[in-house]
């Protein structure tokens, strides 16, 4: 700052309009010291506040994309018909499901009741695997497992398809259908 403050001042003082300004900044006393060091001060500020003020306008334009906003935003992915975007939207929902609050506000928004449909609807192995994933994250909830099973999961997770190959999505079947089990859901009596 202090450096960028001397050179504007050299500058300024470099183009003499008549004789005495000459000699004058050639000579600095006390006072030209002083109000170069306020100039070097007012300009910093400037450039702190202008530093501040980006830093607000970009904190203000992602902002938006994190907390509840995106958690709406993920489960308005589930409803949509591309299987790519209902993969996306299970990913993020899994992701965010990292404690009871965030599950409450998932199924209270109906992500519980839409990974449900999705899995059910579900054509391909990629889709099917992230449907039991985020299905998985959200049942470490008591009331997550309760609104999933209100909306017909175990029947969906069991006739859920699955590859040979991805040994995954028995794995999340096999621990969704334990979960239920362990909280003595009567439908579980056959399995």
């Amino acid at each position: 700052m202090r450096t960028l403050a001397g050179e504007l001042s050299r500058y300024l003082c470099r183009r003499p309009r008549n004789f005495q300004s000459r000699n004058f900044c050639s000579s600095k006393t006390k006072d030209e010291l002083s109000v170069e060091e306020e100039a070097e001060r007012k300009i910093g500020w400037l450039l702190k506040l202008i530093f501040a003020g980006t830093a607000v306008a970009v904190g203000y334009q992602f902002f938006p994309y994190m907390g509840d906003n995106i958690m709406q935003q993920s489960v308005a992915l589930l409803q949509v018909k591309d299987p790519l975007f209902k993969r996306m939207g299970a990913s993020r929902l899994a992701r965010l499901a990292t404690d009871d609050e965030k599950r409450k506000k998932i199924v209270e928004m109906g992500g519980a009741q839409e990974l449900v449909s999705m899995l059910e609807a579900a054509k391909d192995d990629r889709t099917t695997k992230e449907a039991l994933k985020a299905l998985v994250a959200l049942s470490a909830s008591e009331e997550a497992a309760n609104a999933m099973y209100r909306a017909g999961a175990i029947s969906v997770i069991r006739s859920a398809l699955g590859s040979a190959e991805d040994r995954d999505i028995a794995r999340y079947k096999t621990s969704l259908l334990k979960r239920f089990q362990d909280m003595r859901y009567d439908d579980l009596s056959s399995w």
